[in-house]
């Protein structure tokens, strides 16, 4: 017998794909209208007056994953996406991963409702490319098919800000950042005090959630704690079946961080996951088969700031553990991962616009299904240096030498541009980076002949190159970005030999990603995007489960003084999979909330409004109309 966890890799590993699919006139239609929606927003924009009140100044947002410090983001050639405090708490979202759904160049699958095992894609490549840190600690399950995250288990309870940087950035995170990087915090800015905040929140599938949250601050200490959980009846995983399977989470994050003077400083934090997910084994009424899942991480360290700030040292040490019990129609299988990791980080301004970076950092990877699976080495020095040579003109290059325990070593690159034209308000970034992924401990020696100790390293290549343009003051900002990522000798799953085997050749994912943001006035705000994306084997076939075309539309409103109302809309359309193309949807949500008092908070939120009957993976159900009603207070 199979686990799950392997069948949802069946499920979504590389097959052969149909001929192009077409788009259906329906879609078509509201492709095009969506398109001109945001057109006509940009082209209102600019027949208002460019006129901001009196004292308003716009602050510019900083990123810390581009560049591993916090630089501003404007001065940034990579690409990266934000998910803020202040959105995370206007839709009131369960997990990361819905958030991360509704950015550009970003989709996942799931083997069915909520907590089954799902698959995170970033520019058409999935989870075993993407790197993810939660308050710095490196959240990927070593006993996966792939070193992945498991992105359906992490709540949103305390989270302070998601950032995605994009493109191969094996040069400042590792191995398996090819597609990106996904970093979560929970230790936001705190005003000095005390702080308590209480969540709860009931509605459809028989779901009840809630959440407790403290924090603290004073001067330069701070500390924020969060217990979050949710339960649910859920939905039958398997379309066709009417037994339900329900899913339970109960999360605690913990972060802090004290600075004893100008010069010595601790940090320290803490994620502990426990989830029980069901799902079905062998028919769509499976009441025998769960996943017990829990996961635990730690990181601690202290900084060495000298010479005036100007030469920053970091020291940390990191330990994250897997244990995962996948019982599949009553068979058990015992998953268990560990990764060790030290790391350190180091920093010297030699001048206002010369910034050098350096860094090393070394894991051990172990892990057992049932019994020892194998353990891996790997250690790595980097440095990176940013420069201004000319004001507004920003550049960056760095480079990283990683030896790896079975594979040798690898060297990777990367360099960034960024140069922003004041007179207009345009800006240009671009970024062109090199990657390499180890294979997976699982993906060489899994058990039941399944493992392919002769696999060797996968390598890749990305560049992106965008502009974007500011009007309005700051208060409409569009940007258009091409990227292309190779990435070669690809291990994929062969039906024909039962293993895993390496795909010759180059796998090509290119595309399109635009996006518009409008701050129409005090009480309205209006987001959009679309994204293209062709992923293809070296064989011209397409990869499947990658939606060819992306519209995200999203507005928040404030109509009264106690009233806000929220609302997103996705579409996804021409996606194929070995059995042909998968049916295009429409989800919208929408949320609308009311401000009893300055602490309390009453809401009413819709999940796929429309009803819309779909798949993200073929014979897997997912959610129909869903409605949730909660209060949020803070004290």
């Amino acid at each position: 017998m199979l686990p799950s966890s392997f069948n949802a890799v069946l499920s979504n590993t590389e097959m052969r794909a149909s001929p192009r699919s077409r788009l259906g006139q329906e879609m078509y239609r509201l492709l095009i209208s969506t398109a001109s929606v945001l057109t006509l927003s940009v082209c209102a924009a600019h027949s208002q007056n460019a006129v901001l009140e009196n004292g308003v100044t716009a602050l510019d947002v900083i990123t810390v994953t581009a560049n591993r410090t916090p630089t501003e983001k404007s001065r940034t050639g990579s690409k990266v996406e934000q998910v803020s405090e202040e959105e995370i708490e206007e839709k009131s979202y369960e997990t990361v991963r819905d958030y991360l759904n509704l950015l550009p160049g970003i989709s996942y699958t799931a083997n069915g409702g909520r907590g089954t095992s799902s698959n995170l894609y970033i520019r058409g490549l999935p989870g075993g490319y993407v790197k993810a840190q939660y308050n710095g600690i490196d959240i990927s399950d070593t006993t996966g098919t792939q070193v992945a995250p498991h992105f359906q288990h992490f709540l949103t309870g305390g989270v302070a800000g998601i950032e995605i940087l994009k493109g191969s950035q094996s040069t400042l995170y590792g191995s398996n950042a090819i597609a990106g990087v996904v970093d979560i915090t929970t230790l936001g800015a705190l005003a000095d005090g005390v702080h308590h905040t209480i969540q709860a929140e009931g509605g459809s599938f028989g779901t009840a959630a809630g959440r407790y949250g403290f924090a603290a601050a004073k001067g330069d200490s701070r500390i924020a704690a969060n217990v979050s959980g949710v339960r649910t009846d859920g939905i039958s995983a398997w379309t066709g079946g009417s037994e339900r399977d329900g899913y339970e989470n109960v999360t605690l994050n913990v972060a802090a961080e004290h600075r004893f003077n100008e010069t010595f400083s601790v940090f320290g934090s803490l994620l502990h996951i426990n989830a029980k997910t069901e799902y079905d084994g062998d028919n769509a009424n499976d009441p025998l088969s769960y996943e017990d899942a829990k996961m635990t991480g730690g990181r601690a360290g202290f900084n060495i700031d000298l010479l005036d700030g100007r030469l920053k040292n970091t020291f940390s040490v990191q330990g994250f553990r897997s244990e995962r019990k996948d019982v599949w129609t009553g068979f058990p299988t015992t998953f268990i991962g560990d990764r060790r990791k030290f790391e350190y980080q180091g920093s010297f301004e030699a001048s206002d616009r010369i910034l050098l970076q350096y860094g090393a950092d070394h894991e051990r990877q172990t892990a057992t299904v049932d019994s020892p699976v194998g353990e891996m080495d790997l250690t790595g020095v980097w440095t990176q240096a940013i420069v201004e040579p000319v004001d507004n003109l920003v550049l960056s290059a760095g480079f990283r030498h990683d030896e790896h325990s079975t594979f040798g070593g690898h060297t990777t690159g990367r360099g960034t541009v960024s140069y922003e034209f004041d007179q207009t308000g345009t800006r240009l970034h671009s970024s062109y980076g090199t990657g390499f992924r180890a294979p997976s401990l699982y993906q060489l020696y899994a058990p039941w002949g399944m493992g392919n100790p002769d696999l060797q390293a996968e390598t890749s290549r990305s560049f992106d190159a965008g502009v974007e343009q500011t009007f309005l003051d700051g208060r409409l900002t569009t940007d258009l970005t091409y990227f292309w990522i190779e990435v070669d000798n690809l291990i994929d799953w062969d039906n024909s030999t039962y293993s895993y085997q390496q795909l010759p050749g180059t796998t090509r994912s290119q595309g399109i990603e635009a996006s518009v943001q409008y701050e129409a006035n005090n009480w309205l705000d209006l987001g959009g995007s679309y994204t293209y994306t062709d992923a293809r084997l070296d064989s011209g076939e397409r990869r499947r489960n990658v939606p060819r075309h992306m519209v995200v539309l999203s507005a928040t409103a404030k109509p009264a003084d106690k009233w806000m109302v929220s609302s997103d809309l996705k579409l996804a359309a021409d996606t194929i999979d070995s059995a042909g193309k998968l049916k295009n949807y429409v989800l919208v949500n929408a949320r609308v909330a009311y401000q009893v008092n300055e602490n309390t908070e009453l809401y009413l939120r819709g999940e796929n409004l429309l009803n819309q009957n779909y798949e993200v993976v073929r014979g897997y159900n997912t959610p129909g109309f869903a409605a949730y009603a909660g209060v949020k207070a803070k004290f």
